[in-house]
């Protein structure tokens, strides 16, 4: 066997899929627990090619995990370490706002750098950078798009309307829209704190009486699609829907998503979720594949 795909507990459905794809096996990574709350990380078997499947959501013990589950598959033999983290976390603090701010977006880049001979991650979030190779310096850092598998949510027999909240969300509302036909709207956000943002939506008129999709990379506290469904059902949308990457909503974040007059959310299976209804195996194994990653030469 000249590869293997390497899970964790909380997300191994989505390894044990991404194996699949690749027509390879998959094994579970163990964790447990020391008193102090240290990790002890075991690997149950490599391979010449290592993939390490986790997403980086709640990331501070996972990244440790994660790299120590990647020295024990060297020194069982892997000769190529790659991380499929779907999600990747600290992207978005890519420079110093006030002094003493830690710049994650390079710290963490330049470790995952140092211990994985490549990266793909599925839409990051991020701000002032190109290219992920800026923050992830040296090896293959590859950036996909869930966005033409989102596409499949859809439906366009009544036309429906794909708005994005900000002019960040314009490259997965076109990606969307463009090949479906449909029509397409961009707001501008103004962000007073962690959750407290602003919107507007111009052309309101071309609301009235349509179903809406927004679209987005990430929905966390969900105060951002909170405040798009508030504005396209004051004019007059017959019916609100979300679609998004990355769902990190909690419980409470998706009664309140409810409660605005959002009908359905729905995202990838990036971070295991009860909204996941796409499965980004089939897009993670052909770019391992396309770019020469499941062999060591």
């Amino acid at each position: 066997m000249n590869a293997l795909v390497l899970g964790f507990s909380e997300s191994l459905e989505a390894a044990e899929r991404l194996a699949h794809a690749l027509g390879i096996k998959a094994a579970a990574v163990e964790v447990r627990r020391f008193p102090d709350h240290e990790a002890l990380v075991r690997v149950p078997a490599a391979a010449p090619v290592v993939i390490l499947h986790r997403s980086l959501d709640d990331p501070d013990s996972k990244l440790v995990e994660l790299l120590l589950a990647a020295s024990a598959a060297r020194e069982l033999g892997a000769r190529r370490v790659v991380l499929v983290a779907p999600y990747l976390a600290y992207m978005r603090q890519d420079q110093a706002f006030r002094a003493g701010e830690a710049v994650s977006q390079t710290v963490i880049g330049r470790l995952l750098a140092s211990h994985f001979d490549a990266l793909l991650t599925v839409d990051p979030h991020l701000h002032r950078i190109s290219s992920l190779s800026d923050a992830v310096p040296g090896i293959p850092a590859v950036v996909l798009s869930a966005a033409p598998l989102l596409a499949g949510l859809v439906g366009r027999d009544d036309n429906p309307l794909i708005v994005g909240p900000d002019s960040e969300s314009v490259q997965w509302t076109r990606t969307i829209a463009e090949p479906l036909g449909l029509d397409m709207l961009v707001g501008t956000k103004q962000r007073h704190g962690d959750r407290s943002v602003s919107l507007a939506l111009d052309g309101v008129d071309r609301f009235r009486g349509r179903r809406v999709i927004i679209v987005d990379d990430l929905v966390s506290s969900g105060h951002t699609l909170v405040e798009t469904a508030r504005l396209l059902l004051s004019a007059g949308a017959a019916r609100v829907e979300a679609i998004v990457t990355h769902c990190l909503a909690s419980d409470q974040d998706l009664a309140r998503l409810t409660a605005s007059g959002i009908e359905r959310l729905a995202s990838s299976d990036s971070i295991p979720h009860r909204t996941n209804q796409v499965h980004l195996a089939p897009l993670l194994a052909d770019a391992l594949k396309a770019r020469n990653l499941l062999y060591v030469f």
